[in-house]
């Protein structure tokens, strides 16, 4: 208890903007599973199509960078708290617009997908912005950390609960399963009305009220859409492959919550003590080993495909998506303060342009997923399009190597002070 306490001092000591903030995810952080997992889940269980899954998060994932553009007009008219209270109720309401479809069909899925994608769009777009702005780079491992200890151990939780209650209440009864999903829709709803108060809590600045869309960058900043590009190209898997591989070879969303609270359980208190000691010269080492576990954890699942390789996968995700997250996000933050104050310019023109750097990069995952589906067969792309991308996504680790460098090469000749 003394440490817990201990550990909660610590928490303290940081300012109220940044507390207020990782409350806010916290509480959000216990929607983000059913919205990135179980939803996949449904769309398998109602058409029992991979493809499906897969153009259902494509529309999301078309949704998001449309919707970071528009808000960086709205932030001109509406508090930055407004928009974001926005994008987390807009994930219940898709969520909604899903579950009264009476049929899914590509039409019904890009109407909730676009819907989903631009929650995820207005969500991610304030949610960086606030993290930048109520941060310091000497901090970010700690907001990091504990953000994603947040999140790991909802992700602990929740799929255990969520999984065995849908697989409770259905029985075997596909129409009792709908009511589940619908159930646990209303309890998502709820907990984004919750995290939308706390937000308000805080004294949150817009950003300044100046030209934020430019095609001309410096150096480092057209490395960082390169790492953007690469980093995409196995997002949209992180959130697909769980559910097409669990409720294709495992079982139904009792399996899928089991998978990802075990493998979630391996990573939680290891990911707090990373966040908590772990400095900034050490973002680089994180990164790689987050690379290379993915990477590993496609290999069994290609060769096997079946229960075995899908456990192994799982808990490699788990592992490596954290580890992958702290150092990307960090070492992104640290390059926007850097080009921003070289070039003068609203950090949110960063912000925004980087998500097109991410779709181009989801795009070509998941569209080498789909040539896969269609060209060969949908198992060829289970088995194969998770090691394909994962093998490609290892040139970030020199990508981040060099934009390290050049911060900290442009932090000398500047005289920049951002952070170790």
């Amino acid at each position: 208890m003394k440490k817990i306490f201990g550990e909660y001092r610590v928490f303290l000591s940081y300012p109220w903007d940044m507390r207020v903030l990782l409350v806010t995810n916290l509480i959000y952080a216990f929607v983000m599973p059913v919205v990135e997992m179980f939803i996949g889940a449904y769309v398998m269980r109602k058409s029992d199509d991979v493809k499906m899954v897969v153009t259902y998060q494509l529309a999301v994932y078309a949704g998001i960078p449309l919707t970071f553009f528009i808000n960086g007009w709205l932030l001109r008219h509406f508090r930055i708290q407004k928009l974001y209270s926005i994008g987390m109720l807009l994930s219940g309401i898709s969520m909604i617009v899903m579950m009264v479809l009476p049929e899914l069909s590509l039409a019904g899925l890009a109407v909730a997908g676009g819907l989903m994608g631009m929650s995820f769009g207005l969500y991610w777009a304030n949610r960086d912005f606030l993290a930048l702005s109520s941060t310091t780079d000497s901090n970010r491992n700690y907001y990091y950390g504990l953000e994603t200890f947040f999140a790991t151990n909802t992700g602990i939780l929740m799929p255990l609960i969520i999984g065995a209650f849908i697989g409770w209440y259905s029985r075997n009864d596909g129409q009792s399963a709908s009511q589940a999903y619908q159930i646990v829709t209303a309890v998502v709803f709820v907990l984004a009305i919750v995290a939308s108060i706390v937000c308000h809590r805080g004294h949150f600045p817009n950003p300044p009220n100046t030209p934020f869309v430019f095609f001309r960058f410096h150096r480092l900043w057209r490395w960082q859409l390169v790492m953007a590009v690469l980093t995409g190209l196995t997002t949209g898997f992180i959130v697909t492959a769980p559910a097409m591989l669990v409720m294709k070879l495992v079982g139904k969303e009792g399996a899928l919550g089991t998978l990802l609270s075990v493998g979630g359980a391996l990573s939680a208190v290891v990911l707090y003590i990373i966040g908590r000691v772990a400095k900034p010269k050490h973002r680089l080492h994180i990164f790689a080993v987050g690379l290379l576990l993915f990477l590993l954890g496609t290999i069994p699942n290609a060769i096997w495909f079946n229960a075995s390789g899908v456990l192994i996968f799982m808990i490699c995700m788990v592992l490596a998506r954290p580890l992958k997250s702290i150092a990307n996000f960090t070492i992104q933050m640290l390059t926007i303060d850097t080009v921003s104050h070289i070039e003068g310019r609203n950090k949110y023109a960063y912000i925004c342009n980087q998500e097109f750097g991410f779709f181009l990069g989801r795009l070509l995952g998941l569209g080498l997923f789909l040539v896969l589906a269609y060209k060969v067969s949908d198992v060829f792309a289970l088995r194969y399009a998770l090691p394909i991308v994962a093998g490609l996504q290892l040139a970030a680790f020199w990508v981040a190597r060099t934009i390290l460098r050049g911060c900290a090469a442009e932090a000398v000749v500047k005289d920049l002070t951002l952070g170790e």
